[in-house]
């Protein structure tokens, strides 16, 4: 096993060395990606490469994710123990961004709410294990808000996503409830998500669209066809998902590891 690990950590550190000469600077990892080793990883490859020419980006606040659920954690203390430890990792003096990975809602509060921009969702409901459906009527989107603020603890949400469109719904109607909550200052900005050029247009015309949370990567690019030029034009900033392409970048090994009735398979 010591031998495979030191391998994978030769191929790795040539993966980002030829990232770099092939002019990519920015780097994401997390403290949460292999339990820790993608940060080593990472961090020995900078060794060998000239650090002021690197964006270098990694996270904190899982502490774990099993079948159980997600245990997220972000208090000031444990802040400052990941970041010291990332930093010890990575074996650099700074990290150029930090994130934090998942939102400890409980950690909210301990915090000064002005200084926090928090990013929500709705528009997804689950009817069991292996089944969904979109909805985005205003009654559905209203109590959606309210169980997320509720839920949050917070009196108003930074961007609240429309996560996945609802065709049934005419999106001047969702965009109408959502342009009531941003007047009774229970949101302050307005984003969708997985939308098309068409629905971007109308829905930007009842209130101004913020964000746009959609696939893009060198694996899916329809979006520079018409997405990218449209949000040029109505000054909407374009939040990318799946830069790796779901995995289809990450190499054969992780390829190979997705089970066969992945919904990565399937889509």
């Amino acid at each position: 096993m010591h031998h495979e690990w030191l391998l994978l950590l030769e191929v790795g550190i040539s993966i980002i060395k030829h990232a770099f000469h092939s002019g990519i600077t920015f780097f994401d990892t997390s403290d949460f990606y292999g339990a820790n080793t993608n940060e080593v990883l990472v961090g020995k490859a900078l060794k060998q490469l000239p650090r002021e020419k690197v964006e270098l980006a990694t996270k904190f606040g899982i502490v774990k994710w099993d079948s159980n659920g997600v245990v997220v954690k972000g208090t000031p203390e444990y802040v400052r123990s990941c970041c010291e430890a990332s930093l010890n990792r990575l074996g650099v003096e700074y990290i150029d961004l930090y994130y934090q990975h998942r939102i400890d809602t409980t950690a909210l509060k301990q915090l000064p709410r002005e200084k926090v921009q928090l990013a929500t969702k709705f528009g997804i409901v689950k009817l069991d294990s292996n089944s969904v459906i979109i909805k985005g009527t205003p009654e559905y989107v209203r109590s959606c808000c309210e169980a997320s603020l509720n839920r949050l603890g917070v009196e108003y949400i930074d961007l609240y996503y429309q996560h996945r469109i609802d065709t049934t719904v005419p999106i001047e109607d969702t965009m109408g409830e959502l342009k009531k909550l941003v007047e009774e200052g229970k949101i302050k900005y307005i984003g969708l998500s997985e939308a098309s050029p068409e629905t971007v247009r109308r829905a930007h015309a009842v209130h101004p669209i913020t964000a746009l949370q959609i696939e893009w990567s060198l694996w899916t690019r329809d979006i520079e066809e018409e997405i990218v030029p449209l949000c040029r034009e109505l000054g909407i900033g374009i939040v990318p998902y799946s830069p790796l392409g779901r995995g289809l970048f990450g190499g054969k090994a992780v390829v190979e590891s997705v089970p066969a009735n992945s919904f990565l398979v399937c889509s």
